[in-house]
């Protein structure tokens, strides 16, 4: 079995850049395997409204039910994760991954299927989160930079290539063999890990109480609250504009194939680059001009989505996806620098409040959509846009007596 931590590589000549390399590389793939379910089926949304005859929003709502797993398994995650061994946490999220995932073939009606992906959704988050504490605790400082990369380009790529994937073997063979394909992927990401990461040490259970204390202490703390809140609005926002697209690409006067709509998720590949930029450009220009600045590149890209051609929606789509994973990237670094004490806490708070905003933003908009129309549901996603830059005012950078003050507790 390879070790993947940073004690374990040799450090002479190039042997430590080429371990280093290789660590970070599969740290990505995990990223990948992980998350390569979340929004694959959104890209099938036209064939599974067929397949179960309901409305856009009642399937909409389904589809992202598992972003509602993923918030409770986010914070539970991040409480208990002292007591989990990281490679067999992680395993066994994947496994049952895999089954989840291969019972949807057969789900027998909308509400078996919504609870599969709620199911999804709490294996989903606890490999990402088992993974983000593995990569924290054996990355050498030298490297932890490069295997965040990592992390952050198989998490963009697992949106890339899972909706076009699913897109197209949903159009060639079908919904079931293409449930399947995807479980065998998760196996596929349980053995990577299994083969590739060490057990760990488990921290002692006496700790629990503070951990838990700590959900309390990260409320209070008003830059902490501003940045759940943004993480809420973003998701609440990039959910709402990649579900309900794919009816409008359906639609006259666009009337895309499954095939076409596969293809049009290339508009994610620009995205890969702006995320793996968005540290150094919030560490020149400030936190909150950099969210600012990438919320404004979706709100442009939100008034190009109304159009009917179909080259100024897929722009916007572009500068959507672009906005939002920034946004994303720069909240999640925000958290990490100004939670001064269990970090792991803060982040999980933090992506229960962002993937709360995903299952939120799909009842709310969905609703939007199915009333109003395509409009109506875009005004409700520049409404979350223009309530995250409105929180983006609080995320300054805690001062030395905050430091002082928290330490102190």
């Amino acid at each position: 079995m390879t070790d993947l931590s940073a004690e374990a590589v040799p450090r002479t000549d190039g042997t430590h850049a080429r371990a280093a390399a290789w660590r970070s590389a599969v740290i990505g793939f995990i990223a990948f395997f992980s998350l390569v379910d979340l929004f694959a089926a959104q890209a099938m949304l036209p064939a599974l409204i067929k397949h179960y005859q309901v409305s856009p929003a009642a399937m909409g709502l389904a589809v992202n039910a598992c972003t509602l797993g993923m918030a409770i398994s986010s914070l539970a995650t991040g409480l208990l994760s002292p007591l989990i061994d990281r490679r067999t946490g992680i395993v066994c999220s994947l496994g049952l991954l895999a089954i989840f995932t291969a019972l949807l073939a057969s789900a027998p009606d909308l509400s078996i299927f919504a609870g599969l992906r709620i199911l999804q959704g709490l294996c989903m988050a606890s490999a990402f989160a088992l993974t983000l504490a593995y990569l924290g605790e054996q990355c050498s400082d030298g490297e932890a930079g490069g295997a965040f990369a990592a992390y952050i380009t198989g998490n963009v790529a697992s949106n890339l290539v899972g909706r076009l994937l699913s897109a197209s073997l949903t159009s060639k063979l079908g919904l079931e063999p293409t449930f399947y394909v995807f479980a065998a992927l998760n196996l596929v990401g349980a053995v990577l890990v299994g083969a590739t990461m060490r057990r760990g040490e488990m921290m002692m259970a006496g700790r629990m109480p503070l951990r838990s204390a700590a959900i309390l202490d990260h409320w209070r703390n008003r830059r902490l609250r501003a940045a759940f809140g943004l993480g809420f609005c973003v998701l609440f926002a990039f959910i709402g504009a990649f579900t309900f697209v794919n009816f409008v690409l359906v639609r006259p006067p666009l009337s895309l194939g499954m095939m076409e709509i596969g293809l049009v998720y290339v508009v994610f590949l620009p995205s890969i680059g702006t995320t793996l930029l968005a540290g150094r450009i919030a560490a020149r220009t400030g936190t909150r001009l950099a969210i600012w600045g990438s919320l404004a590149t979706a709100a442009l890209g939100l008034v190009l989505m109304l159009s009917s051609q179909l080259a100024a929606v897929l722009a916007g789509m572009v500068l959507v996806g672009a906005g939002t994973f920034f946004a994303q990237a720069v909240a999640t670094g925000f958290v990490g620098q100004t939670a001064v004490h269990d970090r792991g806490v803060a982040s999980g708070i933090y992506l229960a409040s962002y993937f709360a905003g995903g299952i939120v933003g799909t009842a709310v908009l969905g609703q939007l959509f199915d009333r109003f129309g395509w409009t109506a549901c875009v005004a409700g996603i520049g409404a979350a846009l223009a309530l995250a830059g409105w929180l983006a005012f609080r995320l300054t950078p805690p001062n030395v007596q905050d430091r002082l003050g928290a330490a102190a507790g």
